[in-house]
């Protein structure tokens, strides 16, 4: 289960570093970017995929596989904890940030944009204590 675990805590902490970067940088500066944000955003989709893609459904299946074969030590609550973080991280990425990112497609919009910033608040804070959870699973199993 040692390998379940630090696969968790390697794409749980690798997204935090990422939403993080996001939040504070990333996504504030999309309102300097003027009329080529709909090109850039194009780019900016298709390579954060990548980027974020793979680590999320690492997460995503780690969480499913520890409520499957609990590590002794770990209880059953900080699972549970773990998977409905997961949740609501997938479920705000589906419901907000997929769809502003579709708006900000088709070119700058301030209401988008803010909306973006705001609700992605929902996502850093869902990961940052993903991220002090899985950091204490490791401690504890």
């Amino acid at each position: 289960m040692t390998w379940l675990l630090c696969a968790q805590a390697f794409a749980t902490l690798y997204m935090v570093g990422v939403i993080w970067m996001c939040q504070s940088a990333h996504y504030p500066l999309f309102s300097d970017i003027g009329d080529a944000l709909p090109r850039y955003q194009a780019r900016n989709v298709r390579l954060t995929t990548w980027v974020v893609g793979p680590p999320m459904i690492v997460e995503a299946l780690c969480a499913i596989a520890l409520l499957i074969w609990l590590p002794g030590g770990l209880p059953m609550w900080s699972v549970w904890l773990g998977f409905a973080l997961v949740l609501v991280i997938w479920i705000a990425t589906m419901t907000f940030s997929v769809p502003m990112h579709e708006r900000l497609g088709h070119g700058y919009s301030d209401s988008a944009h803010r909306r973006l910033v705001r609700t992605n608040w929902i996502r850093t804070v869902a990961w940052t204590a993903r991220g002090v959870l899985v950091l204490w699973m490791l401690v504890a199993a």
